[in-house]
C-alpha cells in the first residue's frame, strides 16, 4: 500500500464553486489537475457522508455511514446531463461569502435544486444504471431511504421516539410507510445514484492524473441514524432503544472530566458471532469509494472507553476490550491487504501500539505536536518517525501552522523550532519550513492540509473540537492555486524523492 509519496488534506465542501459549497463538478477536476501538476499523488479528504446543521454540519456526526452528502452533488453535471436547465443555476445562489460555507442556505438550494432533477429524471424513465446502482446498493439504501423518509414525517424526532410499530422496524408498518411515503423514498434513492455517478466520475479523473484517494471513516455512528435504526441488535441499546452506554474518552492532562461523545457503542459479541458482518458491508462501501481509509480513534477497535449513558460527564467510565486479532483476521480473509490508516493520536497505550504493529497498520505523526517540550526524541519530531507512517504538518483539528505559529506557540516552542530546523522561522516562511521537514522525513507518506500549503492563518482553519458551531465552513477562493505554487510544491517533493 505504502511507498514514498506525498499529498494534500483538502475538504470535497472547501473547493471553490459558485453554488456555495464545494461539490464534486468542475472546480475538483481542476484540483485534481493541480495536485498532478504539484507531483501530489495523495488527496486525503474529509468523511463524504451527509451532515446536518443539527449536530454542527459536522461530517463525523451523520445520519448515514454509507450514504453520499448530497450537498456535494454538481449542479453544473446534472446541467450536463440535462436534468437541470442552465438558467435554474446560473442565479446568485447562496455564496454569498465565497470563503465560507452557509450550511443552511446551502440545503435549501441544493434540495430545491435536486428536487427539479429528480421530477425531470421521472419523466425520463430511469436508465438501466440506476436499477443496477440500487440492486448493488441494497444492503444499505432502501433501509437508508426509508429512513430518511421517516425523518421528514416525523421532523424534530429521534427514530427511538417514532411510533413503536416503526421504531421496532414491524414488518407491516415498514411496508405501509414504503407505500404512503414512495415519492420520497425514491427521491431518496435518486439523490444516492447521482452522487454515485458523479463521484465515480471525479475517482476516474483521480485515477487518470496518478492521484489516489485517502477516505476517513469515524469509527462510531449516530444514534439517529440509518445504521442504528436498522441494525439495533448490533449497538448496546435498552428496551426502548436508546443507548445504555455512549462513546467517549477518560480523563486526561487537557480536560478533568474527560470527553462524552454519547454516540451508541457496538455491541462486540453480537458481531463476533456473526462474522463482524455489518463493518464487512461498511467497509466494503467504504473500499468502493477510496483507495485507502483512515480510521478516525483506531484505538476503540482495541478498547473503547464505556460510559453510562445517564452519566453527564465520562469521569465514571471503564475500558472494554474488543476481540481484536479476531476482528482483523477476519477483515483479512476479505480485503487483501487491508489498506488503512489508523488516527493514533492522543494517549495510546501498549496494547493498541500491539495491533498497529502486528498488522502492519501505519499510524499518524503530527509536526505541530512536536515542540511543546524539550525532548530530542519526542516521537512527532522528524528523525525519531518510523518508515511505516502517515506525517502531516497538521490535521482538520488542528491550527494551521501559521495560526499556531503566531497564535498559540510559546517562545520556547518557537525556538525549539528554529534551532531543529536550523534557520530563522518567521510567520512568513514558517509554512515552508514545516512542509519541508515532512517531506524530507523517512515516513513513508506526507500529507499536508491546503492551508498550510497556502501559508494561511487561524481564519482557515477547519475545526475547532471544543467549539459547536462555526465550524467545516472554510473554503478555497477562486483563482487562490496558481501554476507558480504547484511548481514550487512540485520541486520540493521532487527534492525529497516523492514524486
Amino acid at each position: 500500500m505504502l511507498r514514498r509519496s506525498s499529498g494534500i488534506l483538502m475538504a470535497v465542501s472547501s473547493l471553490p464553486s459558485p453554488h456555495g459549497i464545494g461539490d464534486m463538478g468542475p472546480e475538483a477536476g481542476r484540483f485534481i489537475d493541480w495536485l498532478a501538476e504539484a507531483r501530489q499523488s495523495l488527496w486525503q479528504m474529509l468523511p463524504l457522508y451527509p451532515t446536518d446543521p443539527a449536530h454542527g454540519s459536522s461530517p463525523y456526526s451523520s445520519v448515514s455511514s454509507f450514504a453520499g452528502n448530497p450537498l456535494l452533488i454538481s449542479p453544473d453535471l446534472l446541467v450536463e446531463e440535462g436534468l437541470l436547465a442552465r438558467g435554474e443555476v446560473a442565479g446568485p445562489g447562496p455564496d454569498h461569502d465565497p470563503a465560507r460555507v452557509d450550511y443552511p442556505a446551502v440545503g435549501t438550494y441544493k434540495r430545491g435544486l435536486l428536487e427539479r432533477a429528480f421530477r425531470r429524471f421521472r419523466e425520463r424513465g430511469a436508465p438501466g444504471e440506476y436499477e443496477r446502482f440500487c440492486g448493488e446498493q441494497a444492503v444499505w439504501l432502501e433501509d437508508f431511504a426509508l429512513f430518511m423518509a421517516l425523518k421528514q414525517r416525523f421532523q424534530g424526532r429521534g427514530w427511538s421516539e417514532w411510533p413503536a410499530e416503526l421504531r421496532d422496524r414491524r414488518e407491516g408498518a415498514l411496508a405501509r410507510a414504503r407505500a404512503e411515503l414512495r415519492d420520497e423514498v425514491d427521491r431518496q434513492r435518486f439523490v444516492q445514484f447521482v452522487f454515485a455517478e458523479q463521484w465515480a466520475r471525479l475517482r476516474k479523473r483521480c485515477g487518470e492524473r496518478g492521484v489516489q484517494v485517502i477516505g476517513d471513516l469515524p469509527i462510531y455512528v449516530n444514534h439517529d441514524s440509518a445504521e442504528v435504526w436498522s441494525h439495533p441488535e448490533i449497538f448496546q441499546l435498552d428496551a426502548e432503544r436508546r443507548p445504555r452506554v455512549v462513546s467517549g474518552v477518560p480523563p486526561d492532562y487537557f480536560s478533568a472530566t474527560g470527553q462524552r461523545w454519547g454516540n451508541p457503542l457496538y455491541d462486540w459479541r453480537v458481531l463476533a458471532d456473526r462474522g463482524f458482518d455489518w463493518w464487512i458491508e461498511r467497509l466494503q462501501r467504504a473500499f468502493e469509494l477510496f483507495d485507502i481509509i483512515r480510521i478516525d480513534h483506531f484505538r476503540g477497535l482495541v478498547a473503547y472507553w464505556e460510559v453510562p449513558a445517564h452519566e453527564p460527564t465520562a469521569v465514571n467510565g471503564r475500558w472494554v476490550e474488543v476481540p481484536v486479532a479476531r476482528f482483523f483476521d477476519t477483515l483479512l480473509t476479505r480485503f487483501v491487504g487491508l489498506p488503512i490508516l489508523a488516527e493514533d493520536l492522543g494517549l495510546i497505550t501498549a496494547d493498541v501500539r500491539e495491533t498497529i504493529e502486528r498488522y502492519e497498520v501505519p499510524g499518524m505523526k503530527v509536526l505541530l505536536f512536536a515542540f511543546s517540550e524539550d525532548s530530542p526524541m519526542h516521537p512527532y519530531l522528524p528523525h525519531t518517525y518510523p518508515r511505516r507512517c502517515v506525517a502531516y504538518t497538521g490535521t482538520h483539528d488542528n491550527n494551521t501552522v501559521r495560526g499556531w505559529f503566531e497564535t498559540e506557540a510559546r517562545e520556547e516552542d518557537r525556538r525549539r523550532l528554529a534551532a531543529y530546523l536550523g534557520r530563522d522561522i518567521t510567520p512568513a516562511n514558517v509554512h515552508w519550513e514545516m512542509i519541508r521537514a515532512g517531506l524530507a522525513s523517512v515516513a513513508d507518506f506526507f500529507i499536508a492540509p491546503l492551508q498550510d500549503v497556502l501559508g494561511l492563518g487561524p481564519e482557515a482553519r477547519m475545526n475547532r473540537p471544543a467549539q459547536g458551531t462555526g465550524n467545516w465552513e472554510w473554503r478555497l477562493l477562486p483563482g487562490a492555486l496558481p501554476a507558480a505554487l504547484a511548481a514550487d510544491l512540485g520541486s520540493l517533493t521532487r527534492i525529497y524523492g516523492r514524486g
